[in-house]
């Protein structure tokens, strides 16, 4: 494979954006953007379509959330700082919406990071929600696309993070397998020797991060396992709209 130059062999690029800020970078040749926000709020929308939401409408603020409190056939969830903001009964814990029965529902959420990274590509010709859960199903569908696809890491508060980066080196990683995707950025390439190096143990990912005593403090262990245990869904979130909606992969393939 060519990385670039005057001769390549693939048809499609797939490139990695680390930080939100670096977006309009990689944006303008960019077909398909892909948001992550591992930890938690892209793994908290897979959930929530697997228990049968409806949509989900991300926000910016709280406030604009705080306005969908206690209507008929809404939750509102608000997170900042990893923790449920006041007043709000859910946050971005993929867990509160396992089991429930949530038909019928419409989440309005907003979130520290992956809300904000949804809203700044929302122009994109396509977005896409990815998270450990769809891996696969993520992949072999953009894998059927006809398309450049951007993975757009939500980051920390507008930093670096590892598991965003580690899962878009996943993602790049299974594209690049497929033969039909190439790589010009250093930061695709990076991303796939991260994903190379925590693969035999995403948990492992978090051991070296200075966030992890947070999470520890949060008590939010359960959460991070079921966030970095692969392939519990294959729902693919995306956006219409201004909404988010289950993608009939069926009819989707362009």
């Amino acid at each position: 494979m060519s990385n670039g130059g005057s001769e390549v062999d693939y048809k499609h690029r797939v490139e990695v954006c680390f930080i939100p800020g670096q977006y309009p970078l990689y944006a303008p040749e960019m077909g398909i953007v892909v948001v992550i926000d591992v930890l938690r709020a892209t793994s908290a929308m897979v959930a929530a379509f697997d228990s049968g939401v409806d949509r989900i409408i991300p926000v910016s603020t709280v406030e604009e959330a705080s306005q969908y409190i206690g209507r008929p056939g809404y939750i509102a969830a608000a997170e900042r700082n990893a923790e449920v903001v006041p007043g709000f009964s859910y946050g971005n814990s993929p867990l509160a919406y396992v089991g429930q029965d949530l038909r019928g529902k419409t989440i309005v959420m907003t979130t520290t990071n992956g809300t904000k990274a949804i809203n700044l590509a929302h122009d994109a010709k396509q977005l896409v929600i990815g998270s450990f859960l769809n891996l696969t199903a993520l992949c072999d569908w953009l894998i059927e696309q006809n398309e450049n696809v951007l993975l757009l890491c939500s980051g920390w508060k507008d930093k670096f993070n590892l598991e965003d980066s580690v899962f878009a080196g996943a993602v790049l990683d299974r594209l690049l397998a497929s033969g039909k995707f190439g790589v010009e950025e250093d930061s695709s390439i990076a991303a796939k020797y991260m994903y190379m190096s925590a693969r035999d143990n995403y948990m492992g990912i978090l051991k070296a991060a200075p966030r992890r005593r947070r999470i520890e403090q949060l008590k939010l262990n359960a959460d991070v396992k079921f966030c970095l245990t692969p392939d519990q869904s294959t729902v693919i979130p995306v956006l219409r709209n201004g909404e988010l909606v289950k993608m009939d992969t069926c009819s989707s393939t362009s």
